[in-house]
C-alpha cells in the first residue's frame, strides 16, 4: 500500500524516521514509503539517532563477543556484523571515492569513475587499509574492557552521520541535477541541519549522563574528590566524559570541513559518495580520538 503522507510537502516524524533507517541502515522497520525529496530532505534530521541505534548494536555485540573471544577475532566478527548492519552503504562510497580521486584524472573522468559500478584497485587498497584500522580500534576497546564508559563509543556514529548532512546543505552537487544527492536539494528550508544537530546534542547529552551513571554505580571507589588531581595520566575520571562530548563533535567539524573542502576542491562540489566516504572517515577518526583520551586518562 502506497504511503501518502510521504507524499506530503511535511512528513510527519514517524515516516521521516522510519525514512532514516531504512535508507541508512538494516534494521527492520516495515513501513512502506516512497523516498520522495521532502521525505529524504525530513529524514535527515533522524540520520543521528541512526548512528545511536548503529552504535549501540554495534558496541553491545562487542561488549558480548568480547566475552566469548579474543579480542581480535571478536573484533573481526564485530566488524562483519557493523558492515552488514549499514549494508555497506557509506563503505561503497568510500571505495568509489578513493577510485575517483586517487586516479589523478580531470574532474569529469573522476566523476565518470566513482559513477563505474566496478571497483578498482584504488578502491580495494582504501577498503582494506579502514576495515584494518576499524579492526584494531575494535580489539583496543575490547581488550581495554571498560564497558562503564561503553555510551561514549556511539559518539563516533551519531557525529559523523550529523556530517553528511551538514555537508549536503554546505556544499555543491558535483553532478549538478544529476545523481542521488540532488534528491536531498533545498536542505534548510525547514532548518533540517540545525534540528538534525540538535538531535546530536541530545543524544550526546544523553550518553554522557549516562556514562557518569555507569561510573558511579558500578565504580563506587572512584571519587569524584580526585578534582584537584592534576597531570597526564593522573586525571579525574569524570573529565573523560566531559572530554569526550565536547573534544569529539569539534573534532567532528573541523576534520569533516577540511577532507569535504579538499574534496570539493577537486570534484567542484560533493556526491552522495563522497557523504559516504566521509561518513567513514569520521568514524574511524573519532574511534581513534576516543582511544587517546582513554589513554589520556588511563582507562
Amino acid at each position: 500500500m502506497k504511503d501518502t503522507t510521504a507524499d506530503s510537502a511535511v512528513p510527519d516524524r514517524k515516516h521521516a524516521t522510519a525514512a532514516a533507517f531504512q535508507f541508512l541502515s538494516r534494521f527492520p522497520v516495515k513501513t512502506q514509503l516512497d523516498f520522495v525529496p521532502p521525505l529524504l530532505r525530513e529524514s535527515v534530521v533522524y540520520y543521528p539517532l541512526v548512528g545511536a541505534a548503529i552504535g549501540l548494536s554495534v558496541w553491545f555485540a562487542a561488549a558480548l563477543g568480547g566475552v566469548l573471544l579474543p579480542a581480535l577475532p571478536a573484533a573481526v566478527l564485530i566488524l562483519m556484523f557493523w558492515v552488514w548492519l549499514t549494508g555497506g552503504l557509506h563503505l561503497d562510497g568510500w571505495m568509489d571515492t578513493a577510485d575517483g580521486l586517487l586516479s589523478y584524472r580531470s574532474r569529469e573522468q573522476m566523476l565518470e569513475i566513482m559513477k563505474d559500478s566496478r571497483v578498482g584497485a584504488m578502491g580495494v587498497i582504501a577498503c582494506v587499509l579502514l576495515l584494518m584500522m576499524k579492526a584494531a580500534l575494535i580489539a583496543d576497546i575490547i581488550a581495554r574492557g571498560n564497558w562503564m564508559y561503553g555510551a561514549l563509543l556511539i559518539l563516533p556514529m551519531i557525529w559523523s552521520r550529523w556530517f553528511m548532512v551538514y555537508a549536503m546543505s554546505a556544499w555543491p552537487n558535483a553532478r549538478g541535477n544529476e545523481g542521488l544527492a540532488v534528491l536531498f536539494k533545498g536542505l534548510g528550508e525547514r532548518k533540517e541541519v540545525e534540528r538534525s544537530r540538535n538531535t546530536a546534542i541530545r543524544l550526546t547529552l544523553v550518553s554522557g549522563v549516562v556514562t557518569f551513571v555507569a561510573v558511579w554505580l558500578f565504580k563506587p571507589d572512584t571519587p569524584i574528590a580526585d578534582a584537584m588531581v592534576s597531570g597526564v595520566g593522573s586525571l579525574p575520571w569524570w573529565l573523560y566524559p566531559i572530554a569526550a562530548v565536547i573534544v569529539l563533535p569539534v573534532t567532528c567539524y573541523f576534520i569533516g570541513r577540511f577532507v569535504a573542502a579538499q574534496i570539493s576542491s577537486r570534484l567542484g562540489g560533493l556526491t552522495g559518495d563522497t557523504y559516504g566516504a566521509i561518513n567513514e572517515l569520521l568514524e574511524a577518526a573519532l574511534l581513534t580520538v576516543l582511544i587517546l583520551l582513554q589513554g589520556l586518562f588511563w582507562l
